[in-house]
């Protein structure tokens, strides 16, 4: 048997044994939906293009400046990233996941850096997910005037895509009429609001002190940016990374599986259910 079966039939035999699944996710959860990935500025500008022509970073864009200094750029993007995930439909390895977690009897909670709102469109409860870096389905004001987010459900982004600019109206602030912005933590960000996140996770820790035997699968989540890998580490032992670029782990804290979301999902799956019958 290889490494990889030997991981996998470990993995297995967690997922069997757990009662109750942690899944952590990074932005490798979402590619195999079609999700873009942008890993440096390659991967931006080869799906926006105009930001590409202008050497603008997603260091760049990605940060609340962008609202202040060009906010029908800034919003351009995001604009686009929302309607995106809107209509972005998730892969099956979500519905794996739900399908093992409906057989432990404290069931699953997701904690993820992702802000596409995926896991709530697969299925999983809104109340079962935490977003460590908000949500773009959530809006703020961009100052901020007040603690209140509100949904985004309201706004229908019109866009010039090769420009990468809004052409519709501002997005505002209910209270105070000042131009509105995404509830993401972006880079540099002193005015993020993170009080929604931060009940998401009240609730991830009453639930984490439930379990028993939780098992962890973590999924897409790099090095770049370790803050999930962390999360999953400092929640095991009994953790199962899947990367498909960076799954070493210490095998005292579980076991890493090089491969992309859905397709190891699937063998794993198989394997589980080869231990079950």
């Amino acid at each position: 048997m290889g490494e990889q079966q030997r991981a996998m039939a470990q993995a297995a035999a967690w997922l069997h044994d757990a009662d109750g699944l942690l899944v952590t996710a990074g932005a490798g959860m979402g590619v195999d939906s079609g999700l873009p990935d942008f890993r440096g500025n390659e991967g931006l500008w080869r799906a926006y293009p105009a930001l590409g022509t202008a050497q603008i970073s997603f260091e760049a864009i990605a940060n609340p400046a962008s609202f202040h200094e060009d906010p029908a750029l800034a919003w351009g993007f995001y604009g686009h990233r929302l309607k995106l995930y809107r209509e972005i439909k998730p892969h099956a390895g979500f519905a794996i996941l739900r399908r093992w977690a409906e057989r432990m009897p404290h069931g699953a909670f997701v904690y993820t850096s992702n802000v596409d709102g995926q896991f709530q469109r697969a299925g999983f409860a809104d109340e079962l997910v935490a977003e460590c870096h908000g949500s773009i389905h959530y809006m703020q004001c961009m100052a901020p005037c007040c603690s209140r987010t509100w949904p985004a459900a309201g706004f229908e982004p019109e866009l010039d895509e090769k420009s990468c600019r809004l052409l519709c109206a501002l997005p505002r602030c209910p209270i105070c009429g000042g131009i509105a912005r995404p509830n993401i933590l972006m880079f540099g960000d002193s005015a993020w609001l993170p009080r929604r996140t931060d009940e998401q996770e009240t609730r991830l820790q009453r639930w984490i002190a439930s379990v028993e035997r939780p098992v962890i699968v973590e999924i897409g989540a790099g090095t770049a940016l370790p803050t999930i890998r962390r999360f999953s580490e400092r929640c095991g032992p009994r953790v199962i990374r899947i990367n498909a670029r960076e799954p070493q782990i210490d095998p005292a804290m579980g076991v890493g599986i090089r491969g992309s979301a859905l397709e190891t999902l699937i063998a794993i799956d198989h394997s589980l259910g080869t231990q079950t019958r």
